[in-house]
């Protein structure tokens, strides 16, 4: 499993012109699945995320984490994180998990950060989504659940 994890000040995601998901403060989570990813996966990268510390204290440091703060996520499904562009121009696919599997995985992820409290506002799966977020720092983060 692979996460883009971006601090945002807000974010929401649009199909078909109605909003589906919107937060204020918080994260955006941008979840892949790879064709061998399991449950244990899901729940090992979203405790990870739900405790990065990395919103900002009264000092300016990046001390505190999602819930210390009283943010939410707002969780996308994208399989494109697992382009493989090592060959030629075309990016392959072959590493992500079959659609079925990756909604699985995507739809247990989503219960597992709401496990921990936290508000969960999401995109649809496989659908043609218009995200919008203003990243806040800007603060980016790559997890993967082979780290």
């Amino acid at each position: 499993m692979r996460v883009l994890v971006q601090r945002v000040s807000e974010a929401s995601v649009t199909v078909d012109g109605k909003v589906t998901g919107q937060i204020g403060t918080g994260l955006v989570v941008f979840a892949g699945f790879r064709h061998d990813d399991t449950k244990r996966c899901a729940e090992q990268l979203g405790a990870k995320i739900v405790g990065l510390r990395i919103f900002p204290d009264n000092e300016g440091k990046m001390n505190l984490n999602l819930q210390d703060i009283g943010g939410a996520m707002l969780i996308v499904s994208q399989f494109t994180l697992y382009a493989d562009t090592r060959k030629g121009k075309r990016p392959s696919f072959s590493q992500a998990a079959r659609p079925e599997v990756a909604n699985a995985l995507y739809s247990y992820f989503i219960e597992v950060c709401r496990g921990f409290g936290v508000p969960v506002a999401t995109g649809i799966f496989q659908a043609q989504m218009k995200v919008r977020l203003t990243n806040d720092g800007p603060v980016t983060i790559m997890c993967d659940s082979d780290d």
